[in-house]
């Protein structure tokens, strides 16, 4: 501003000054203007600087427009004066004429100083009732604007990329039903907040509990309708709500059970049967299985190999398959099978695409990476000596093009 409150106040006090020439006053060249910052603190620059110069000995008299220029706390004017005794600096309001250096003059000073509190409190008391009046209105107050939103004229409307993104979240947990798995998903595909930092499990959960996408406006726990619009539509809000409502060891519980078995309708045991996945309970916790089917159905005579522990020969498979997805030979194939469907791709390409998918399977949800093993794995035979993998050429290819559309990883980290 070319000119505001500050310089005219400034102005009043240098014609005090100036008045008071003859009595050997001189205006100091530094200004101790706080502008913008609340006088119910002392934590101000220009006020710091002028109470170092006090003590330094720089300066004799304070002069300001009105006592509450300097502080609208009682006791944190208390504090300045005894500073000032201490230093024989004297204290001038221009438009309040009293002497501190006299018992009338503090009780003259202590009078206005709790006039000028009282002021302070009653403010912010009106501030505090026009805020609460105007949330349960629905209106945006300011603040930090939520992701999927954009304020213009003091009002909040949709951004359309970032609701998309918002309506994606609410759908995938829906999918997946764990903010730790859905933060790992969002950060390998590269996206972010809106001030660039990464996904995680603390910011979904708040993200999923912000009744602000269901079109409400909040106030110190009590929900109103807002004046903006909604992004999430309510039965998609009531179904997540539902799931983060369920304690997390029993949403982790039904997630495993839902989840594929990783290896069915691909293993098979020495006798050419098929190996079925099977679980059992014990003590609470949950063992999986593969077991041979003639097992099942005719005894385990049948078959050399009965049952195997579910997890340890799927991190077995997904071992060899990540060597297998490396290996030159399955790089030259890989290629070939991708040109049927594009002509550009180059074997570097493939390789590349390759060496992404080993390092991103680890921030792959389960129910995606039974997808993709069931895409790439042809056939697994099993044996008391090991296992015999047959990939799937088609299905490596149509995973690079897969990956050749995700954000890159570098870019996610």
């Amino acid at each position: 501003m070319e000119f505001s409150s500050l310089d005219a106040q400034r102005e009043s006090c240098e014609a005090y000054v100036v008045s008071q020439r003859a009595e050997g006053w001189v205006l100091v060249p530094d200004r101790y203007d706080d502008g913008g910052i609340s006088g119910a603190t002392l934590e101000r620059p220009g006020l710091k600087r002028l109470l170092r110069d006090v003590e330094s000995g720089l300066v004799d008299v304070v002069v300001v427009y009105k006592i509450d220029r300097l502080s609208r706390s009682l006791m944190d004017f208390s504090k300045l004066v005894d500073v000032f005794d201490a230093n024989d600096v004297t204290f001038v309001s221009v438009t309040q004429s009293f002497n501190t250096t006299t018992s009338m003059g503090r009780l003259t000073l202590n009078i206005l100083l709790s006039f000028a509190q009282f002021e302070r409190e009653v403010i912010g008391e009106r501030i505090r009732d026009k805020f609460a009046a105007s949330r349960r209105k629905g209106m945006w107050m300011g603040g930090n604007v939520p992701l999927g939103y954009r304020v213009e004229n003091r009002k909040l409307l949709i951004h359309d990329e970032e609701a998309a993104i918002i309506r994606m979240i609410f759908e995938r947990f829906l999918q997946v039903g764990s903010a730790t798995i859905l933060a790992r998903i969002l950060n390998a595909e590269g996206l972010r907040r809106k001030n660039g930092k990464a996904f995680d499990k603390g910011l979904l959960y708040k993200l999923l509990s912000n009744r602000v996408y269901i079109g409400d406006a909040v106030h110190k726990g009590t929900s109103y309708p807002g004046e903006h619009q909604p992004i999430v539509p309510q039965d998609l809000w009531d179904k997540v709500r539902s799931i983060v409502a369920e304690s997390p060891s029993k949403r982790a519980g039904q997630s495993r059970r839902q989840t594929p078995a990783l290896l069915k309708g691909l293993i098979f045991a020495p006798s050419g049967y098929a190996m079925t996945p099977a679980h059992t309970r014990k003590k609470g916790r949950l063992y999986r299985y593969y077991v041979t089917t003639s097992v099942q159905k005719l005894g385990p005579e049948t078959c050399s190999v009965r049952r195997l522990p579910a997890g340890e020969i799927e991190a077995a498979v997904i071992d060899q398959v990540r060597v297998l997805l490396r290996s030159p030979e399955m790089i030259v194939k890989t290629w070939a099978a991708a040109r049927n469907n594009s002509d550009e791709i180059s074997e570097t390409e493939v390789r590349d695409a390759l060496v992404q998918f080993d390092a991103l399977w680890g921030e792959l949800f389960p129910a995606e990476q039974a997808r993709i093993i069931q895409l790439v794995v042809e056939r697994i035979d099993v044996d008391v000596e090991g296992i015999s993998i047959r990939l799937r050429t088609e299905g490596i290819a149509s995973v690079i093009a897969e990956l050749r559309e995700r954000p890159s990883l570098d870019r996610a980290a």
